[in-house]
């Protein structure tokens, strides 16, 4: 194997241009998603030196608080997440000439979202372009929007650029997405709203289509007559914790299905584009979307986690945790087998799972390959044959595996398994990045090819609505905290005569 190379310079030697001056406007300047995400990010950027000096950011909450109070607080905040081994965001310290371009640029504004006058003072105080970033529970998103056009906030005059973006969840089922994207559509063009996913920010999700087009040995097998299934999983071992008042009404079907889950099925499954123009990508996801047939109850199970051990501790049941109703059907665990209705996948099941308490925190596309015919070795002592496994590794590890048989030494034909595979930071820079850096750099340089378009969101929704609407009143499955996952998800692939991979990165 050829020894690692550092394929990553600098900002200056990689080409890559600070993004254009404008103002960040940051409803929800106090929030979580602020605090946590937006900060390191731009902090991270500013290092990297992709921020213009006419960078600035307008902070607006309904607290009181001035300039300087903000800019304390998430002086504090980042100092404290840099230290928490849990967070997205590690640093031995805070590099005071990075966090001094940000923490100078901070600006705050007291504001009640729903109130005009909001958006009046907004407009006295951005001038030329602006990106709006809706940080807010999504009861807000459509306010916040007609709040915007109304002022005339999203008015776009000669080079100048007026953006929305705005953050998951885009809706709760098909009906409630077609009414936010018919009201937010009222007030600016479709070209202006970037509908954010986390997931694309991350490095190994937007490599996929490098991956995949960039190397002919992939694509001529990247189909159904070679593939005999794909399963995609979204595994994490913390719970709800403190979130039960988000989670309660939204679960895990409507919180990582339509957007997350899609989102990567998209990726690996899609046609390739005639470019990687921003349009031209999305199309071609939203052909994929609109592929997936309809999701039907007996193709899915539901699982709520139960009192168990997580990572070397005792840990509650879903019903024990914060603002959690002590008779909740709400899932903490859905699995699905999706069926895609085209020429490249007819026949070709995606087994999709994701869900909080597992046993193993793990985010990666697992390509099972058609077995070789056995027939050649029967009169050999061999088991029968495993199928080709490729993992696409997207959390924690980021990299590419490939379990393959081969003989093992030794005066007869016995086949062993081996794995072949790298991991991104054997070959290339690590840079620090806590998933939003890429997005909040293309949603200010104008490349939407990592958002979603109107359409995109609404085949996700349009897919799962039937579930949504099919489901049993009340029904839930249970799986120990700590486990992976309720049985009634192993006889989902077992009536195929398939099974699992392992959390644990093992085929079986």
């Amino acid at each position: 194997m050829a020894e690692p190379t550092t394929a990553l310079k600098d900002t200056a030697a990689c080409g890559t241009q600070p993004a254009p001056p404008c103002t960040l406007v940051i409803f929800g300047a106090g929030g979580d998603l602020t605090k946590r995400l937006l900060m390191p990010s731009l902090y991270n950027l500013a290092g990297a030196g992709l921020l213009a000096e006419g960078f600035s950011i307008l902070g607006i909450d309904h607290n009181d608080g001035t300039d300087e109070s903000l800019r304390d607080n998430l002086t504090q905040t980042l100092e404290a997440f840099s230290k928490d081994p849990t967070s997205e965001f590690h640093a031995d310290h805070i590099d005071p000439k990075s966090w001094g371009f940000i923490r100078d640029r901070l600006h705050y504004l007291k504001g009640d979202f729903e109130k005009p006058e909001t958006y009046a003072a907004v407009k006295q105080r951005v001038t030329g372009s602006a990106v709006f970033y809706c940080a807010v529970a999504a009861r807000f998103f459509g306010t916040i929007v007609d709040g915007l056009g109304q002022a005339g906030l999203l008015k776009q005059e000669g080079d100048g650029f007026r953006r929305v973006v705005i953050e998951k969840p885009f809706g709760s089922d098909l009906e409630s997405a077609r009414a936010l994207n018919a009201r937010i559509l009222k007030q600016g063009d479709e070209s202006q709203f970037y509908r954010i996913d986390h997931f694309l920010g991350k490095e190994t999700v937007q490599s996929i289509m490098a991956f995949r087009f960039a190397n002919g040995l992939l694509e001529p097998v990247w189909r159904r007559e070679y593939i005999d299934s794909i399963q995609i999983t979204a595994a994490e071992t913390v719970g709800v914790e403190e979130r039960g008042g988000f989670y309660e009404p939204t679960g895990a079907l409507r919180d990582m299905v339509p957007n997350h889950m899609f989102q990567l099925l998209c990726m690996v499954a899609m046609e390739p584009p005639n470019s990687f123009d921003a349009e031209a990508v999305r199309t071609e996801k939203a052909k994929l979307a609109e592929a997936v047939k309809p999701i039907l109850p007996e193709d899915a199970v539901r699982g709520q986690y139960t009192a168990g051990t997580s990572e070397g501790r005792d840990v509650p049941a879903y019903r024990d945790e914060p603002h959690v109703a002590k008779d909740s059907v709400t899932e903490t665990y859905i699995a699905l087998k999706l069926n895609i209705e085209n020429w490249r996948w007819a026949g070709v099941p995606f087994y999709v799972r994701t869900g909080k308490r597992m046993t193993g925190r793990r985010t990666e596309i697992a390509v099972l390959f058609k077995p070789a015919p056995f027939k050649m070795f029967e009169d050999t002592p061999t088991a029968d044959l495993a199928p080709t496994v490729m993992r696409i590794q997207i959390d924690p590890d980021h990299g590419v595996s490939t379990e393959f048989n081969v003989k093992v030494p030794g005066p007869q034909m016995a086949i062993g398994r081996v794995r072949s595979g790298f991991r991104y930071k054997d070959f290339f820079a690590d840079r620090p990045n806590v998933g939003y850096e890429t997005l909040l750099y293309d949603c200010m340089t104008g490349d939407a090819t990592l958002f979603q378009r109107a359409d995109n969101i609404e085949a996700g929704w349009a897919a799962v609505d039937p579930l949504l609407e099919g489901w049993p009143q009340g029904e839930v499955t249970f799986y120990p905290a700590g486990s992976a996952g309720p049985k009634e998800a192993d006889a989902l692939l077992a009536r195929d005569g398939r099974h699992w991979l392992g959390l644990d990165g093992e085929t079986d």
